[in-house]
């Protein structure tokens, strides 16, 4: 079951892995000309490949609805940002107008929910990676009655299993209870993708993010102590954290609530959390319930996220509530 849809979303992400690619590829080229807070570039990508994936989308499955983050508003903030969007989407699909552009853009407008299937797209999750020429991740996924039921997680840059820094990169995708594999962005076949099997929390590597401030790294160092890891942090931006767990390179990864009233966004997480439930691995909230994605466009029933192996999961749970308590 949903065969074609996984298929359609691994190829699909593919695709766009090249785009984004000719982009982050310009940026690091024209660094200097960038002026710090300057998000033209991840716009520019952002927009072009929701565009691009809605209208395959619309092609292939007309009944299904799109959730997205982006809308048309930047094009019309920007006509320089609108041009550039649309020479980069005719790249591929020549027939497309500004006008069609902007159309396929506002049909990300979805509010979710847990009726029907909607499709979920991040389209470029890692501003700060991407920025810095490093990783980023494009996170499709497919929802069916509330239900994530298929991923596609493409990381352009990410290197080859148990290397660091940039590579040729990964495609991961997953189907309920049919698995998770991981093929090469540059082609060739797909091979499972497999948590690690630690046990002994000692042994446990964590993933977290590259910024301090974004990961609260002093927090989950204090988690980690309770854990009584000592390894290094595996550190990466975006859900490229998700394809690392997925393959067995980390052991745990956290997503810690802000505040009290902060909830996470369901294209954050939907790709992430089916590759690496379909890898073995356990994804929750910080109370152990499992994400809930029928509510709407944010996670609303539940605080901050605990991605494991699914072995460790429960001493993570445990680590977590006595560090944040403290």
């Amino acid at each position: 079951m949903y065969e074609a849809e996984t298929e359609f979303a691994r190829t699909l992400v593919a695709e766009v892995c090249a785009l984004t690619r000719r982009v982050q590829q310009e940026v690091v080229a024209n660094a200097d000309s960038l002026t710090k807070g300057d998000r033209s570039p991840v716009t520019l990508a952002d927009l072009t490949v929701q565009a691009v994936i809605g209208h395959r989308l619309a092609e292939r499955f007309s009944t299904d609805a799109f959730l997205a983050e982006e809308d048309s508003g930047s094009l019309d903030a920007s006509p320089a940002m609108a041009e550039k969007v649309g020479a980069l989407v005719r790249s591929v699909i020549p027939e497309l107008d500004g006008k069609a552009i902007a159309t396929t853009l506002d049909r990300g407008s979805h509010p979710g929910g847990a009726e029907g299937r909607h499709w979920v797209l991040d389209p470029v999750d890692g501003t700060k990676g991407f920025l810095r020429g490093q990783q980023y991740a494009i996170a499709l996924a497919l929802v069916d009655r509330g239900k994530v039921v298929v991923g596609a997680l493409g990381c352009p840059n990410l290197p080859a299993p148990g290397e660091r820094g940039n590579g040729d990169g990964w495609i991961f995708h997953a189907t309920r209870s049919a698995g998770a594999w991981a093929t090469p962005v540059a082609g060739g076949g797909a091979a499972p993708a497999t948590v690690d099997s630690i046990s002994d929390s000692g042994q446990a590597v964590f993933c977290e993010s590259v910024e301090a401030a974004h990961a609260a790294h002093s927090v989950q160092a204090g988690i980690a102590r309770r854990l009584g890891i000592t390894a290094e942090p595996y550190r990466i931006d975006s859900q490229c954290k998700y394809a690392v767990l997925a393959r067995g390179e980390a052991s745990i990864y956290l997503r810690l609530p802000r505040d009290e009233n902060y909830r996470e966004k369901v294209w954050d997480h939907a790709a992430g959390a089916i590759v690496i439930e379909s890898a073995g691995g356990r994804v929750s909230d910080l109370d152990g319930n499992p994400l809930d994605f029928s509510k709407g466009r944010k996670l609303a029933t539940g605080r901050g996220i605990v991605a494991t192996n699914g072995l460790l999961h429960e001493q993570v749970l445990k680590a977590c509530r006595e560090e944040l308590a403290g």
